[in-house]
């Protein structure tokens, strides 16, 4: 898209492409919230199941759109943007959360989400050690994590049906305004992505940079916005519910569903990426004693988050 003289365009359009991605999914995210409510479900199944799905709306258009696309660096997109973007949503988000409010994290949130959420990171990381994410075994991977996302959703929707309320003092707005908002959301989301990929690997040749340290480091910060965002409000509300499990819903969102897509069409070549997915599976665990000290997510734990991250942003910058 930017070549031929038109490579000066690829900075302006990848902010414009972020700034797409966090509004359409900004917009996304309230029609889905507001349709959830009006069906009575619990704060944390929303924020597991719809704001989690739509916070990672971005990072589904991104890493699916570029499998699609099938070019040379569609590999390095589809897989780096989902590493990084559940690493930032776990110390980045997660950490400037917890320094706006700390977080108070209910006994539900360790005993499932938190689980659910490890056991995905163990599974792509067993995939990727046994090349079940390349070559000629990829559309067995990705039919697996699909499955496996399946009975994910399954059991969340027993549970909602479990935990289901009657808020009638909600205002939730009318059915149809929030399906209009879904569907701008969406529109926002897949133009917002298709201007990043472009960009991103347009940066990438300029700069001589592989495409996947670009899209582990700025493609996945910038579609990790919509969760920042989300779980920012969320902390500083006091919703905790929200601000975290946001995170955990959006991390499995990425791993089984968006990689699951991605490996139907593309090899994913996850094996020569195995240290950062083991730098993913040592994060996804760090939130065990995280969250089991006091039952909460300090302002001090919030820092050494962000400075984990930074120290795993300087790791992954070429040297």
């Amino acid at each position: 898209m930017f070549t031929n003289g038109l490579e000066f365009l690829a900075i302006p359009a990848f902010i414009g492409g972020v700034l797409l991605l966090y509004k359409g999914s900004d917009i996304l995210v309230d029609g889905t919230v507001k349709t959830a409510v009006q069906l009575g479900v619990s704060a944390l199944i929303i924020s597991v199941l719809l704001v989690g799905f739509g916070t990672s709306a971005p990072e589904f258009a991104i890493s699916v759109g570029a499998a699609v696309q099938n070019n040379i660096d569609s590999a390095g997109i589809s897989l780096g943007n989902i590493i990084g973007s559940c690493i930032a949503n776990l110390l980045l988000v997660l950490g400037i959360a917890s320094i706006i409010k700390p977080i108070k994290i209910k006994g539900g949130i360790i005993k499932r989400e938190v689980p659910i959420m490890i056991v995905a990171t163990i599974i792509l990381l067993i995939w990727a050690y046994f090349g079940l994410l390349d070559r000629s075994y990829h559309i067995i991977g990705g039919v697996s994590f699909l499955v496996l996302f399946t009975v994910f959703v399954g059991f969340f929707v027993y549970c909602a049906k479990k935990e289901r309320f009657n808020n009638k003092k909600y205002n939730s707005g009318k059915t149809w305004k929030n399906i209009i908002l879904i569907m701008l959301g969406i529109v926002g989301v897949v133009i917002g992505s298709y201007l990043l990929i472009e960009s991103a690997v347009t940066i990438a040749n300029i700069l001589s940079i592989p495409t996947f340290i670009i899209a582990i480091s700025m493609v996945a910060i910038g579609t990790s916005l919509p969760e920042l965002v989300v779980s920012a409000m969320a902390a500083y509300k006091g919703e905790s519910d929200v601000a975290v499990g946001n995170v955990l819903g959006s991390n499995v969102f990425n791993i089984l569903l968006i990689l699951g897509f991605a490996a139907l069409f593309i090899p994913l070549n996850a094996a020569e990426s195995i240290d950062n997915i083991l730098i993913l599976s040592g994060i996804s665990l760090l939130m065990i004693p995280i969250c089991f000290t006091g039952n909460i997510i300090s302002r001090k734990e919030g820092v050494l988050m962000l400075i984990i991250y930074a120290i795993f942003i300087w790791y992954i910058i070429p040297k």
